[in-house]
């Protein structure tokens, strides 16, 4: 009874929802008809364009307004964009990247180095995040030339500047009185900002676009959080195209002519960051942790297949070694109960929670709600947590809470959907969010991990020009990383983009960054 009161809620709620949802769009034309105008669903955590503010530059890149020196190619492999070419000295820190010179800004003025030079030095002075990508000891403009000089040698320095954090933008417009914040950024993109809040945006054509035509003179976002709902949206046709449906929603436009579906094996992983100090600073209750959780039956029963059971921290769709590497902790519910018996933990009072010392073994998940299935991986991981004896909460917060609480480790476990390659490469992924936090310069290591092998790792890694063994690298960090109990990976999802079969040329790429683009028509 409780389970279908709780279905009959949740649907009445989606009706009550999509119901707001369209008397909020106010138009029921046929978007087949409405040749002028993109209607896109999407689920929207910016609350800013700021493109310097938490990870919002993704937004101001995902809503066609914003591009970067480099583009990643449907093999995270860096291809020109806003430069044309690149080179690198023979010093191995010396980059020379030309600006392409049909480039302008949605202003109309001409993007050469100096204006890219302005827009990398305020994304430095801006974000604290900046300097995990790279730290440089000049940048110089020369016409359309851009030198870079770096103070330790960056293999990838096309695809971490192919990172949305460094999205060109006219630093002179903000110096005039544009706010970014509140009016979006002067970008290169094919759309202009015309109206943003955090529940809708509202674009225009960039008459000035330098790569081409823009085929819609507006384009209209309405943040649908809700995954049926947004399903829905696109079903009625309130929407010509949305982004991520989720799993229980997905199976309605497969195979059915009227829709058409992009999905693929995307380089995220589900993973609950684990604070190292504290109850789960036992290296014994938290490999009970990793083990008591049935990853296969969440990806598999609960995801319905859209989700690859998680064990290591990059995705088998990139070739790091997946199929290399042991889960010390893979589902095992009896070693969990004996782990946390060697750790002292018993149920003393027989109120089936395990205790110590007078104390019953209990923490806090914590966990955001934009993304469809966390809330129902947080709750899947505490029911298998009290069948070992475990009594685990779950907090949610807004997405805007999540960012700092990662830096400053205020969680027990906190839930994230990471885009583990989001440079083209995972070894900035790693470093970021496993490498000893020294001084702050690994922002996301909120969670205290530290282990002097896996430094020494990175820090090599991090200066290897050569794939393979920058590849080597990785794999060891993995395994380490997993025989630490760094970290519950749990899962890989796969992504998508789904539209009306009269929308051509929508795309998803593995980096997640470009959904709105100029060679999306009706």
């Amino acid at each position: 009874m409780k389970r279908g009161w709780r279905k009959a809620l949740l649907t009445g709620l989606s009706v009550l929802m999509m119901g707001s949802f369209i008397a909020g769009c106010g138009s029921s034309t046929n978007g087949a008809e409405d040749k002028d105008t993109l209607r896109v669903g999407v689920t929207n955590f910016a609350s800013t364009l700021e493109p310097t503010e938490n990870f919002f530059a993704w937004v101001v890149m995902r809503y066609g307004v914003g591009e970067t020196l480099a583009k990643f190619d449907e093999h995270m492999k860096p291809q020109p964009w806003i430069a044309s070419k690149w080179t690198v000295a023979d010093d191995k820190k010396t980059w020379t990247f030309t600006i392409d010179d049909r480039v302008t800004f949605s202003n109309g003025k001409k993007v050469d180095a100096q204006a890219v030079k302005e827009s990398i030095e305020r994304a430095f002075a801006k974000s604290n995040r900046a300097k995990t990508f790279f730290e440089y000891e000049s940048i110089e403009a020369n016409g359309q030339d851009l030198i870079i000089r770096t103070a330790k040698e960056y293999p990838n320095m096309p695809g971490l500047l192919a990172d949305p954090l460094f999205l060109i933008v006219d630093v002179q417009a903000e110096r005039d009185g544009r706010n970014f914040a509140k009016e979006g950024p002067i970008g290169t993109g094919p759309y202009v900002v015309k109206a943003f809040t955090k529940e809708r945006a509202d674009m225009v054509a960039n008459e000035n676009y330098w790569n081409g035509t823009v085929p819609f003179k507006t384009v209209e976002i309405p943040s649908i959080d809700d995954p049926n709902t947004r399903a829905m949206a696109l079903q009625s046709g309130d929407v010509d195209m949305a982004v991520n449906i989720g799993p229980g929603e997905i199976g309605l436009f497969q195979n059915n002519d009227k829709f058409m579906v992009d999905e693929i094996a995307s380089l995220r992983v589900v993973l609950a960051r684990i604070n190292q100090r504290g109850v789960l600073g036992d290296d014994k209750v938290r490999a009970a942790v990793i083990s008591a959780t049935d990853r296969k039956n969440y990806a598999d029963i609960l995801l319905k297949g859209t989700f690859m059971p998680g064990s290591a921290p990059i995705p088998p769709s990139m070739d790091y070694g997946f199929n290399e590497l042991v889960d010390p902790n893979a589902y095992n519910v009896e070693r969990a109960k004996q782990l946390l018996s060697e750790a002292g933990w018993s149920d003393t009072n027989g109120d089936g929670i395990v205790d110590k010392d007078g104390q019953p073994l209990t923490f806090t998940f914590v966990v955001y709600n934009s993304r469809a299935e966390l809330p129902l991986y947080a709750e899947a991981v505490q029911a298998d947590l009290k069948k070992v004896g475990i009594d685990m909460k779950i907090k949610t917060v807004d997405y805007n809470l999540i960012d700092k609480m990662g830096q400053e480790g205020d969680y027990d476990m906190l839930i994230s959907n990471i885009v583990t390659a989001n440079t083209g490469d995972p070894i900035w992924f790693l470093a970021n969010y496993w490498h000893t936090n020294v001084d702050g310069s690994n922002p996301q290591n909120g969670s205290g991990y530290s282990n002097p092998q896996v430094d020494a790792l990175l820090d090599a890694a991090e200066v290897e020009f050569d794939s393979a063994k920058r590849r080597d690298y990785a794999i060891q960090v993995q395994q380490l990383l997993m025989n630490d109990g760094a970290a519950l990976f749990l899962g890989y999802p796969k992504t998508n983009i789904i539209t009306h079969s009269y929308v051509k040329g929508a795309v998803m790429y593995p980096s997640d960054y470009y959904w709105i683009t100029n060679v999306i028509t009706k």
